[in-house]
Order: structure tokens, then sequence, then C-alpha cells
């Protein structure tokens, strides 16, 4: 076992994964709610970009609904971004099965 071998490999794949994390970063996804009324842009790295909602959508006497709507398309953009950065990181890491926090 060469440890200087292993520790240049960790570091190879420490630089990789920045890279890929930085990647992911700028890729987006998007996620329609309620027929399309509501719609939540994120990136992968989990941050909402935008939220667009038709004006239809909006009624003073029913504001549950809107918040509903809302947090609906939140929830899945960012479930559809994490998917999508887990599949890239788990191709860098070859199916390893790290433990959260070490990407």
């Amino acid at each position: 076992m060469n440890i200087a071998k292993m520790m240049k490999q960790a570091q190879q794949m420490q630089a990789k994964m920045q890279s890929a994390q930085a990647e992911l970063a700028e890729q987006e996804v998007e996620a329609s709610v309620g027929g399309g009324k509501v719609t939540v842009k994120a990136n992968c790295a989990g941050d909402v970009l935008a939220i667009k909602i038709a004006p239809e959508v909006v009624d003073p006497e029913d504001i549950e609904i809107l918040e509903d709507l809302v947090l609906s398309g939140v929830r899945q953009a960012i479930e559809k971004g994490k998917a999508q950065a887990a599949e890239e990181m788990s191709k860098l890491t070859g199916g390893m099965g790290l433990p959260p926090g070490l990407l």
C-alpha cells in the first residue's frame, strides 16, 4: 500500500469533485406545478433562482392555494436539482456511496 499514491489519488478526486460542484451550480432545473401556474427555477446546488406565478392564480381571497403551489414548486425544483447533482457525483465517485457531507 503506497500512501503517497493514495494521497495523490484522493487529491485528484477532490479536485474533480470541486470542479463538478462548480458545474452543478451552473446547471438549472425547473419544476412546474398547478398546471403550469407556478414555475420554479433552481440550480443543482439547491439555490432557487426564479419563481414565476401566473396572474390568474393570485386570489386575495384564497392565498393558501398560492402558498401551497409555491412551496410545492420550490420543493420539486430543489429535489430535481439534488437528484441531478447526486447522479453527476456518483459518476465521479464510481458509486462508492460516500456519506453526506463528503461530496
